[in-house]
């Protein structure tokens, strides 16, 4: 009888466990793009969305999580995340990263869109390659046009 007093205890600590709101690794060449299908390989530009209750949905691109935006509850959203391109395979925070469309950096979908920790490594790209630099902000408001 004993042993039955902590089994609510464990139970309620199993529960929280598994409402973890966190990003989940990208199986680069198994795991599918939630909204174009395709499967994603490229290690410098796919994207995650988290919601509040941990449910993870992935992208070959930051584009394709943007576009996923406009068929999904966004209040639901807890992180945005995009490759950071200077870094491949490390997820950073899509709402504080700068953005580069350069038509010389080509991205899965065809945006030429490319996500990067800080400013400037950002600009040193664009000197590099050319295109212009977006703010998250600037950027939903260029792709949504």
């Amino acid at each position: 009888m004993q042993t039955l007093k902590h089994y609510p205890i464990l139970g309620l600590f199993i529960l929280l466990l598994s409402c973890n709101v966190s990003p989940k690794k990208i199986d680069y060449g198994n795991d599918g793009c939630h909204f174009c299908k395709m499967t994603i390989v490229d290690k410098l530009h796919a994207a995650e969305i988290v919601t509040k209750k941990g449910k993870v949905y992935k992208f070959d691109a930051t584009e394709c999580m943007i576009n996923f935006m406009d068929e999904f509850d966004t209040t639901q959203v807890k992180l945005y995340l995009s490759n950071n391109y200077s870094e491949p395979e490390v997820l950073i925070d899509a709402t504080q990263a700068t953005f580069l469309i350069s038509e010389n950096i080509p991205s899965p979908m065809g945006a030429f869109l490319s996500a990067f920790k800080n400013k400037v490594d950002a600009e040193n790209k664009q000197t590099e390659k050319g295109g212009n630099l977006y703010t998250w902000p600037e950027l939903l408001a260029h792709i949504k046009d």
